[in-house]
């Protein structure tokens, strides 16, 4: 396996998974194992005998156990014991309960190829059935259109009586407060603006400055449903961001068609994993070693649903991206993609605080309700601060920003005291560790 210990680790759903997968990875708990250069696999005795398959293109792995956790502690310690007793993994042909899941991924995997290349169907369609199917595509926008406007005009009405009322009362409120406007978004067909709104339920008492962050984000939501209002006189980049906030999709089809295309080998930052309701969401961060673009996948799957792709971080991969149209071309879409060799990471970013923050503004004024943005601060030293615990990077001129990780004190041990690369997801005030590069080597720290 070309992946390291740490990098298997990044894979876990959770901290309690890489724990029993590093208990895992010792050959007294395995059967029939086995591998080659397309999969490892290995019958596991839990309180059943479980099958474990992994893909060795893709890292993803694949066990008949109950869990809902993706990779399970089984296809961790799987790979772990690859990487820590290599010798005690034969390699042989592949059993037929592991070439039938090959197989069946491999024909998986062209038919998603085949849909990138040829995104449209090539059929004959008559020209009265196109017209018509045109003619009830535009009744149903325009049915939609009408519902979203009503449910922005239920909405403002609540704004402006929260803000009438007064933060006093709004900390008051129970959680279905918040809810309820969001399920009328939603029955509305708005269900970006929903989310937003259930995000809000989260603030009140989250800390000291609660009231300033509830008031910066109540400004934001209005001024979303004033620009989805006036979305003819925007630039046509920043309307197809309203749109997509609001609650527009564009299709995979759209995004090949209208999205800028970038060919390039990435290196996987680091993913973080969210949960809301009955669904997961994965954040994928990648930067491109001859563009150097930055670039944000995303992928949805139900709680219990393994997602459709793996990403390592640490890794490489050479692949094509769609990045979404946009004021600020972030969000992007996979396209086709393969394994690349692994090579010494040079990563581009500010060299000093300032600098970042000052790429944020501009963000910021081309795109106002960016989330969530990709930081790499070159030249940087972490800090701990022992009075109350807090670690900051500090750059050469003092200049100080709070990150946050479960792995600071492993970024301490890299650093040494001496500069070097961190990489976080940055997320309205403060930076979420994702990894670190010394001397042409990424090491993936995110939270595990």
């Amino acid at each position: 396996m070309r992946l390291t210990s740490d990098q298997v680790i990044a894979l876990a759903p959770d901290a309690s998974s890489a724990k029993a997968g590093k208990q895992l990875a010792n050959t007294r708990h395995w059967k029939t194992l086995g591998q080659s250069e397309a999969a490892l696999w290995g019958e596991c005795q839990g309180s059943a005998l479980y099958q474990v398959r992994v893909d060795q293109m893709t890292n993803e792995a694949s066990c008949s156990c109950p869990s809902r956790k993706f990779p399970c502690k089984h296809g961790l310690g799987l790979m772990l014991l690859t990487i820590t007793d290599p010798t005690s993994i034969p390699t042989g042909e592949a059993p037929e309960w592991v070439a039938s899941w090959l197989t069946k991924r491999a024909a998986t995997k062209a038919k998603q190829e085949a849909k990138l290349e040829a995104p449209t169907s090539d059929a004959p369609v008559d020209e009265a059935t196109a017209a018509k199917r045109a003619k009830d595509q535009a009744k149903r926008a325009t049915q939609r259109e009408t519902e979203m406007l009503k449910g922005l005009d239920r909405l403002d009405l609540w704004l402006g009586d929260l803000m009438r009322n007064g933060l006093a009362e709004a900390e008051k409120k129970p959680r279905a407060f918040w809810e309820t406007p969001a399920a009328q978004l939603v029955d509305s067909k708005a269900p970006g603006l929903a989310l937003r709104v259930r995000q809000l339920a989260e603030i009140p008492h989250s800390g000291a400055d609660w009231p300033e962050r509830l008031v910066g984000d109540l400004g934001r939501l209005a001024l979303l449903t004033t620009a989805y209002r006036r979305a003819d006189a925007l630039d046509p980049a920043l309307r197809d961001d309203v749109r997509q906030l609001v609650g527009w999709t564009l299709s995979a089809e759209e995004v090949v068609a209208r999205g800028e295309r970038v060919a390039d080998d990435w290196l996987i930052l680091g993913a973080i994993t969210d949960e809301e309701g009955k669904l997961r969401t994965q954040r994928v961060w990648l930067q491109g070693a001859e563009t150097h673009r930055n670039a944000m996948l995303t992928q949805v799957t139900p709680i219990n649903s393994a997602f459709a792709e793996t990403f390592t971080p640490g890794d490489w991969m050479t692949a094509e991206l769609f990045f979404r149209p946009g004021a600020y071309a972030l969000r992007a879409n996979l396209g086709k993609r393969s394994d690349a060799l692994q090579r010494a990471s040079s990563l581009m970013g500010p060299d000093t605080i300032e600098g970042f923050l000052t790429d944020l503004s501009s963000g910021l004024a081309r795109q106002p309700w960016l989330d969530r943005l990709p930081c790499v601060l070159r030249v940087v030293v972490p800090i701990h601060r022992e009075a109350d615990g807090d670690w900051f990077l500090r750059d050469a001129s003092g200049a100080a920003l709070p990150i946050y990780g479960r792995r600071n004190w492993t970024l301490l041990a890299l650093s040494g005291g001496y500069p070097l690369t961190v990489v976080g997801e940055w997320d309205r005030d403060h930076l979420t560790l994702l990894g670190a590069e010394l001397d042409g080597v990424y090491y993936p720290l995110g939270e595990r």
